[in-house]
């Protein structure tokens, strides 16, 4: 087995950050004031999927939108860190929470403000378009932008190789 699917194989969790890994990074503003972002359904189905396979889950985003928690939760995902402008206290709660280890985890960011958790992550991943520190870090960039199924990409490979991916519970939302 090639070794970045042994690394796969291992993955016990995912951290996401939200804005250019849940979106392409755009916004359009909302004349209340509110951000309006637009993301991929197929991302969505694969985070709940993985919920729903017991894995923990974690949003961490400098960001906060309640409409992008009121999203989340209703996928399933119970660890939604928000306003985080630092990812790492976020992160280290994620894993204390969970009692895992950050070479557990798979978390994927785009931008420099997720620089420090993937470093800290055990296996860090990026989507196509990221920025090109974030690309030197991660240990595996998806063929997929943000926003265009890179969250789906990286979970789908990790449930396929672990067994879980075409199961009873992938046809039931």
């Amino acid at each position: 087995m090639p070794e970045i699917k042994k690394r796969l194989h291992k993955v016990k969790a995912f951290a996401f950050d939200v804005d250019g890994v849940f979106t392409n990074g755009s916004v359009m503003l909302h004349p209340g004031g509110e951000f309006i972002r637009m993301m991929n359904i197929k991302d969505g189905f694969a985070v709940q999927h993985a919920v729903k396979m017991g894995y923990p889950l974690a949003i961490i985003t400098g960001g906060y939108s309640k409409m992008v928690r009121k999203r989340f939760t209703v996928l399933g995902v119970r660890d939604i860190y928000m306003k985080s402008a630092n990812k790492i206290a976020a992160f280290d709660d994620f894993l204390v929470k969970h009692r895992l280890d950050p070479t557990d985890v798979l978390y994927m960011g785009d931008d420099l403000p997720d620089y420090e958790v993937m470093r800290k992550s055990g296996f860090p991943a990026c989507p196509a378009d990221a920025a090109e520190e974030i690309k030197q870090l991660s240990l595996y960039t998806s063929h997929r932008n943000g926003g265009e199924g890179c969250v789906r990409d990286v979970i789908e490979q990790v449930l396929r190789l672990q067994g879980k991916w075409m199961n009873d519970f992938t046809f039931i939302w």
